[in-house]
Formats: C-alpha cells, sequence, structure tokens
C-alpha cells in the first residue's frame, strides 16, 4: 500500500515507470471561455441570466466573470444586455494578420522557387527599414546581417528601394540619422552621391546592388507602390551568379506586380 501511494505520488507506475498526468486546468477560465462563447451565439446581445442558462453556470458566479470580462474590454454591457467587447475585436484581428502572414509567406516561397533564390519582404515605417519576413535555404541562403540592415539602407537593395520611394525631405531625414558609411569596396558612401543615385531611380524598375552592403552577394529590390505602402519585394544571389541577377530581377518586377495588392497589410 505505501509503495503503490509513492507511485501515485509521484506519477510512477510499475517499475519507475512515469505515468502521464492529467493537465491542470483553470475552472474560472473554462467558465469565462464558455460565456464568451455564450455571447457569441446571441447576436442581439444577451442578459447575465440568459448567459448563466446557456453556460450552465450559478448566476452568482455569472456576474463576477461578466464583470471581469467587461472590465477587461472582451464584454461590453448596453441596456442591461452583453456584446463583444474591443478586446475581442483584437484577437479577431491579429488572427487575421497571422493569416495574412502566413499567406506572405506563402508568396515569397513561390516567388523564392520561381527564381531560385533567396527573398525578403521589408517597409518603410516610422522613419525605419524594418525587413519583416525572409524566405530562404541551405540552396539559397540569406545575405549575413553583419551590419544592421537600418542604418545601412545606402547599402542594400531593400534600404535603397525603401528611401527612393520616399520625398527628398524624408530621404535627407534618414541620412542624416543614419550617415551613410563605407562597408566594402563597392559601398557609395558620399550622401550627395546617394542622394542623386535615390532621385535617379524610377518608380517601377528594380534597384540593383552588387556587393555594396555584403562581399560575395548581389541583390535586387523591387518597389511595391500601392497607396502610402512604402515596401519593396528584394532577392539575393551568390556573386558566382551575378549574371542572373538582371533578368531575375526583371522576373522579379513582373511576379510581384501580379501579387502586390496581397503584399500590403
Amino acid at each position: 500500500m505505501a509503495m503503490d501511494q509513492t507511485a501515485e505520488a509521484t506519477g510512477q507506475g510499475e517499475r519507475g515507470i512515469r505515468t502521464p498526468r492529467s493537465p491542470t486546468l483553470i475552472t474560472s477560465v473554462q467558465r469565462a471561455l464558455r460565456l464568451l462563447e455564450a455571447v457569441g451565439n446571441h447576436l442581439q446581445g444577451a442578459t447575465a441570466k440568459q448567459l448563466a442558462r446557456a453556460a450552465d453556470l450559478p448566476l452568482g458566479t455569472t456576474y463576477h466573470l461578466l464583470r471581469t470580462l467587461t472590465h477587461e474590454g472582451y464584454l461590453r454591457r448596453i441596456g442591461g444586455k452583453f456584446f463583444y467587447g474591443d478586446s475581442v475585436d483584437g484577437i479577431s484581428r491579429a488572427d487575421s494578420r497571422q493569416a495574412e502572414r502566413t499567406d506572405l509567406r506563402g508568396r515569397m516561397e513561390e516567388l523564392g522557387d520561381e527564381l531560385d533564390a533567396a527573398v525578403y519582404y521589408a517597409v518603410y515605417e516610422d522613419g525605419e527599414v524594418r525587413v519583416v519576413d525572409v524566405v530562404s535555404d541551405s540552396g539559397r541562403p540569406a545575405v549575413e546581417e553583419w551590419a544592421d540592415f537600418r542604418a545601412t539602407a545606402h547599402a542594400h537593395a531593400v534600404g535603397l528601394c525603401l528611401l527612393a520611394q520616399l520625398g527628398e525631405e524624408e530621404r535627407r531625414d534618414h541620412l542624416a540619422r543614419y550617415r551613410p558609411d563605407t562597408l566594402t569596396p563597392s559601398t557609395v558612401a558620399d550622401p550627395a552621391v546617394v542622394m542623386r543615385r535615390l532621385a535617379s531611380a524610377r518608380p517601377t524598375m528594380p534597384v540593383l546592388e552588387r556587393q555594396e552592403y555584403a562581399l560575395g552577394t548581389v541583390c535586387a529590390a523591387v518597389p511595391i507602390t500601392i497607396g502610402s505602402a512604402v515596401a519593396t519585394m528584394a532577392i539575393s544571389l551568390p556573386l558566382e551568379q551575378s549574371e542572373r541577377l538582371a533578368p531575375a530581377a526583371g522576373r522579379l518586377r513582373s511576379l510581384v506586380g501580379a501579387m502586390s495588392p496581397s503584399f500590403v497589410r
């Protein structure tokens, strides 16, 4: 008997084999979720008594949970009835963003397969270059971020493409905050030359960059110009495949042009 009790206490059965324990469940959380589900089944709202019956909960417990859920913004009370609140809407929006992110990555993978290259999606937000996602593998390695992408926009195709979509004042502001520096022998680090280069970029054409950010790598980026979004899709190739860069950039431009609406989130 003592041995059985010890085995039970430690979660071990015969011969010291550990048996799985049931998960620890928080009853109050389960009840709150049942209430939220019940609210969703009443499109015109529901009273506390209706929700208590629907969730099979004591009325007193229901009042406490409804008060908490309302305080946290998951429910709102109007005319004695409860409806979903803004916090539930936030969960829904997050779910949509996750779905969009999954769809974006799927499209990037298609581009990677089509072009046999590492693929990058980046945006310019709040004065900063932000790489949203990268698709690569051992056969198509991504560029190693050895110098902060945000501070080196003058030296890589992603940054140049994004800055080219900005107005002159915004470009000057960015270069004032992140003064161009020499990263490789091919880097253009003169701010005046960088500004002229950005001004000469054609709105829908790819931006090419050869070993300006990292030795042994060539890159191309195409602008995504929809509404006020400042975004780009880019590819990178090893230097030994540099002859593929221009035609791959042209193909990238064509493919992204067909997909563009899906990339603006």
